[in-house]
Order: structure tokens, then sequence, then C-alpha cells
């Protein structure tokens, strides 16, 4: 796959597992990070050894659009655009929602779905040239439903889940196929709050018997930007069951 992908939060979890997929695949990285540049960095190194991938890294905010721009500059110059985008970067907060600052509100909206429209605009304007890309957004289950005490993360999925359908409308006369991956529990420190007792009392309550592995969502982001072309505006929930 002679692709150029750009992946954010690829340091660690499920960005480091799509990252290490697409590698595999033969494909050019830009992978972004905002707290954890030494992991970011020996990822590119493992990949640029393993598989002889070329590989972008990029530390800064999300949130931040001036950072984003200043990112496709760099994109530009040295791949020409982006072929395919996998909007990973995310951040939880768990709490009531009577007990949250607006910082705080502002700060997890920012950084999980704000940061969607800014990879997605700048990345657009290739994809269209060439009439043809993919976006890949990395949402929850939480999106679809919701999520006691999770309410602004709950709210950051459920708006990537509808911008993923309106803008895979716009983008579809054009040959640019947006889907979003609605993930269920996954084993990642995200999830590491859990105690054991917790944890397999969470398990017990999902069919399949066990988290997610991000493995298995870097498979799928695969199969998303290497399939039909036809399947755009589809959120694609994967839970083992849960919901």
């Amino acid at each position: 796959m002679n692709k150029t992908v750009l992946i954010t939060g690829a340091s660690r979890g499920i960005g480091n597992a799509i990252a290490r997929a697409f590698a595999k695949e033969g494909c050019r990285l830009i992978i972004n990070c905002s707290k954890s540049p030494d992991a970011l960095f020996a990822l590119a190194t493992e990949l640029q050894t393993a598989y002889h991938s070329e590989v972008l890294t990029s530390v800064g905010d999300v949130s931040d659009y001036l950072y984003i721009e200043q990112l496709f500059d760099q994109i530009t110059a040295r791949f020409d655009g982006v072929d395919i985008v996998i909007n990973n970067a995310g951040i939880s907060h768990i709490g009531l929602l009577g007990d949250m600052t607006i910082e705080e509100w502002n700060h997890i909206i920012s950084v999980n779905l704000t940061s969607v429209f800014s990879t997605s605009k700048l990345a657009i304007p290739h994809m269209l040239h060439q009439k043809s890309g993919k976006i890949i957004n990395i949402s929850s289950i939480w999106g679809n439903v919701g999520a006691s005490c999770e309410v602004a993360y709950s709210a950051c999925k459920g708006g990537i889940n509808a911008f993923t359908r309106a803008l895979a409308k716009e983008l579809a006369p054009s040959n640019i196929q947006v889907n979003a991956i609605a993930c269920g529990v996954i084993d990642t420190e995200m999830n590491a709050c859990f105690s054991e007792e917790e944890r397999r009392a969470l398990e017990d309550d999902i069919p399949a018997g066990r988290f997610g592995n991000p493995e298995e969502v870097a498979a799928l982001a695969v199969q998303l930007a290497t399939g039909n072309e036809y399947l755009t505006g589809q959120i694609i929930t994967l839970d083992g069951g849960f919901i």
C-alpha cells in the first residue's frame, strides 16, 4: 500500500498499534503525540528498522489549530499530502458533570472533537485534487449510547459520529470515504484505572468474555483504508457484543 498516513495520538495504545499495522503494509507515516515524545521517537526508530518505513514524527497538541497547520506545512513539503487520516488522539474525563469545570469541558472537546475538524479540513484539499482519500475516526460505543460519569467524553464521541456521517456525504462525490470505529472496552492505559475485581466484572458483562486489544482496532483500520470504496459514512462498532 503506497500511501501516506497521518496518525494522531500514536505513541501508545490504539494509535501505536495502528502505526505498526500501516508500517507493515509499507506506508509512509506521520505520527503525532503530545506528552510522550520518547515513546514516539522509539516507535519511529523501531518502524524504520523493522519495516524500512519513512516516518515523520511530530510532537504537539492536536487541539491547537495553529500546530495542525504547521504540521500540514511539514507534510506538504515532505510528502505532498496525506492519503489517509487516522484521527485517534483523545483523552478521557471520569466524574460527575456537576463537578466538571468549564476549562475541563473545553479542553476535552478541543482535543477529542475539534482536532478531528482540524486534521480533516487540512487533509481534504489534497484528497480532492487526487480524487481519493480515507478519513478514519476512532470513536467509542459511548458516543452511541452515552456513559454515566463520562458525559463530556460521550458528547465528544457522539459528535465524532455525527461528523463522520455528515462529512462522508459531503465527500462521497469526490471518492473520499469517511468512517469511524466505535471501540468498546480496549485493553489500553486509558482503561488501566480498573481494579482486578472491576476488570473481571466488566469482562463478565462483555459477551466475548474479554477486553479488545489495540491490534484488533488496527486491523479494522487497515481494512477500512484498503477496502470497499462504496463503504462510507459508517460507525462500525467493535465491542465484542457489549452494546
